[in-house]
C-alpha cells in the first residue's frame, strides 16, 4: 500500500523527476502519457509545454494521496493548473496554505507555487519541495523547458505560496 505521507511524496517526486519526463523535445516523442492519463479531457499535444501542475498531481497520486483531478474546491480549473492547486488548498480546511514566506518553514513534501518564473504571470509554475536549504529550495518540477528535473530556486519574491497536504490525506 502507498504511504500518503509528505516524506514519501518527496521521494516519489524525486524519483519521477529523474525519469525524466518530457514533452516533444529534441525530436523525441512525448512520454507524458502516465501524467496526462489522469486528466480525461486532455491530450498529449495539449499538455506539451503546460504540465508542471499535472506532474505534481501525478506524484501525489503515485504517493498514495487520494485526490480527484477536479475537486469541488477548484472553481475555475482542475489540478493540471497551478491556479487549481491554489483554489483546492484555499478551499479545503484540512490543507495548509501559506502565502509567500510569511513565517512558514517549508519542508520536504510540501508543494510550492511560484509567480513570474517563466511568464510575467501569477502562479505560473509549481513543484514539490525535496529539501529546504535555508535560502534556496531543492524542488522536483515538471515542465522546465518541457522536461522534469530537480531544480534549485531562491526563496524570494517568486514564491507565491506553500501548500502542505497532511499525511494520510484522503479527499473523501
Amino acid at each position: 500500500m502507498k504511504k500518503a505521507t509528505r516524506e514519501y511524496l518527496a521521494k516519489v517526486a524525486e524519483d519521477r523527476a529523474l525519469v525524466p519526463f518530457h514533452g516533444a523535445v529534441d525530436g523525441l516523442a512525448s512520454n507524458l502519457a502516465p501524467i496526462v492519463q489522469w486528466f480525461p479531457a486532455w491530450t498529449l499535444q495539449e499538455a506539451d509545454g503546460l504540465w508542471c501542475a499535472a506532474f505534481v498531481y501525478f506524484c501525489c497520486k503515485e504517493a498514495g494521496f487520494d485526490i480527484p483531478y477536479r475537486p469541488k474546491e477548484c472553481r475555475t480549473c482542475h489540478l493540471a493548473a497551478c491556479a487549481g492547486w491554489e483554489e483546492f488548498a484555499l478551499g479545503d480546511p484540512r490543507i495548509e496554505y501559506h502565502r509567500g514566506a510569511a513565517g512558514f518553514v517549508p519542508d520536504a513534501g510540501d508543494i510550492v507555487i511560484y509567480d513570474r518564473v517563466f511568464e510575467n504571470k501569477a502562479h505560473d509554475h509549481i513543484g514539490i519541495i525535496l529539501k529546504n536549504q535555508r535560502h534556496t529550495l531543492l524542488a522536483a518540477e515538471g515542465n522546465v523547458n518541457n522536461l522534469s528535473g530537480i531544480i534549485e530556486r531562491a526563496m524570494d519574491e517568486h514564491i507565491r505560496a506553500y501548500i502542505r497536504i497532511p499525511d494520510g490525506y484522503q479527499y473523501f
